[in-house]
């Protein structure tokens, strides 16, 4: 087993919470998150509809529920395929940088 050196590691971990993201709350994915949690048009308010997979939403959207097993498949494709996991991570991980900073410039 390999440990990753820091630079290594913060490629991993923005990449992570880059994907997390993309799964739980980018609007880019609303139509498969909406397919797997049987969504069909619920806004939110009032009880979810019949067939609405409550704990999967759940799951989904909690950041130490899914974004712990995200991070866990970055660690374990870095352990498999170092050099390749890096280089995807990249784009991943500029992604999150460049939307925190300009979260944090809009406030």
């Amino acid at each position: 087993m390999k440990i990753p050196d820091w630079y290594t590691l913060a490629l991993l971990a923005f990449a992570a919470f880059r994907t997390f993201r993309l799964i739980a709350e980018d609007d880019i994915l609303d139509r498969p998150r909406a397919w797997l949690l049987r969504y069909r048009g619920w806004d939110g308010t009032g009880p979810p509809p019949k067939g609405y997979r409550t704990k999967w939403g759940e799951f989904i959207t909690c950041p130490w529920c899914a974004g712990f097993w995200v991070s866990i498949l970055w660690w374990g494709a870095w352990q498999i395929w170092p050099h390749g996991t890096t280089v995807a991570a990249v784009p991943l991980a500029v992604s999150a940088l460049l939307a925190l900073v300009a979260k944090n410039l809009d406030e």
